[in-house]
């Protein structure tokens, strides 16, 4: 089975387009920025407050990889933890904000696709089988042959009861491939997380799409989304994979969000754009929208943010 977004559209490009990109034969090229060696924000976080006591909050490792913590439960999302992607094509720019031993007991990993900086091998593997895993349809004999045997498929709209958790995932405008002629033969999507009366979303990797409004008709109140901001030039390429921090406005906006936490950005340069550029320009389009500070998270790698004060 071939999966498609919402639309019906199916996004994977073209080897001649990936040329086009690649060897800068179009009109929004741009000069060369290094892959590592650049100074984002970065916080030291032992873990302690996170492994001590029961608490609801947020801890952005890098890219996406998210610790989700909820009524007493924890979440990995999109755990990677590898020091390079893609067959170490590409480096890590800077440290996973928390490390392994830093990390509390995860009841719940949830992995939103299957490209490689976002369902990383030696990072999961290293999880190992006591997690309950939940995964888009398609993937689940790949953690099944990894030893990981404790995994839930999902469809879009799905809703589940994981270790305490009620986990709904949901649709993304993305695609799918991790070999050569598996291109969208498993699903990709983005998690609403509850429990205790508090819902967050992690959207994995998305353009902006309709879609956002159906979640929020179809999921409520959201009360903070972690949304990418990176990854996005040139644009003529990338829009319509991953969103630019002004799609990620628009997406918060369409979501009904309380709070927009930005991620994707920072940790590995898959794309032209410099890995400093993508908050200052979501500081801007935010100032430009009105919307206040308040409401607005760019957490440094590593940082908590706590609900309720």
């Amino acid at each position: 089975m071939r999966y498609a977004n919402l639309d019906g559209s199916v996004r994977a490009s073209s080897l001649a387009r990936i040329l086009k990109w690649k060897t800068g034969l179009h009109h929004e090229r741009r000069p060369p920025s290094p892959m590592t060696g650049v100074p984002v924000p970065a916080v030291q976080n032992d873990g302690r407050a996170l492994r001590r006591a029961a608490r609801d909050a947020l801890t952005w490792i890098g890219h996406a990889t998210f610790l989700v913590q909820l009524g007493g439960r924890s979440a990995l999302v999109d755990p990677v933890m590898s020091a390079s992607i893609a067959a170490g094509l590409v480096p890590r720019n800077v440290a996973p904000g928390l490390a392994w031993d830093a990390l509390p007991r995860i009841d719940v990993v949830l992995v939103t696709h299957n490209h490689r900086d976002h369902m990383d091998a030696p990072t999961l593997k290293k999880l190992g089988p006591d997690p309950l895993y939940a995964v888009p349809r398609g993937m689940g004999r790949w953690f099944e042959r990894a030893g990981l045997r404790r995994v839930v498929e999902m469809a879009w709209w799905q809703q589940e009861e994981l270790a305490g958790l009620k986990v709904t995932f949901v649709p993304a405008e993305h695609w799918s491939r991790r070999g050569l002629f598996d291109t969208n033969a498993t699903w990709w999507g983005g998690y609403v997380i509850e429990r205790a009366g508090l819902r967050v979303y992690h959207s994995g990797d998305t353009a902006w799409f309709e879609g956002f409004s159906l979640i929020r008709e179809k999921c409520g109140t959201i009360d903070a989304a972690m949304l990418p901001i990176g990854a996005y030039a040139p644009r003529w390429f990338m829009r319509r994979q991953h969103m630019d921090p002004g799609d990620a406005v628009r997406a918060f906006s369409a979501l009904g969000a309380t709070r927009f936490v930005a991620m994707h950005w920072a940790t590995f340069k898959l794309t032209d754009e410099d890995l400093r550029e993508p908050p200052q320009l979501l500081r801007e389009i935010w100032a430009r929208a009105g919307l206040p500070d308040e409401r607005l998270a760019i957490p440094a790698i590593g940082e908590t943010l706590t609900f309720g004060g």
